[in-house]
């Protein structure tokens, strides 16, 4: 099955705020989060149930070589990405941010 992708606004300061740390880090590492941003939207994308649920509907791509998480659902044939974030950051503060932007549209 073939799916389409949609993106929520909130991701690009997501992805801003990573990138922003890593670049600060260290140059160019920044942009390699970036790279591995948008290889697991496009696993997420390409194979969607490959991916458990975590939260309700909500399913999780972990990044390469970054402790970030991705956190997605499939609305009939739409995978929608909620959430950029940190995986060290406490689960109910995850689960928090996918409720509210789970059902803000």
């Amino acid at each position: 099955m073939s799916y389409s992708l949609r993106l929520r606004p909130e991701l690009v300061e997501d992805a801003h705020e990573a990138f922003a740390w890593y670049e600060a880090a260290a140059t160019g590492l920044g942009h390699e989060l970036l790279r591995c941003y948008f290889a697991a939207v496009a696993i997420a994308q390409r194979e969607p149930l490959l991916f458990p649920k975590i939260y309700g509907e909500f399913r999780r791509v972990l990044l390469d070589r970054f402790p970030y998480a991705l956190y997605f659902r499939i609305e009939r044939k739409t995978i929608i990405v909620f959430l950029l974030i940190h995986c060290a950051r406490n689960p109910v503060s995850i689960r928090r941010a996918l409720r509210k932007r789970g059902t803000a549209d």
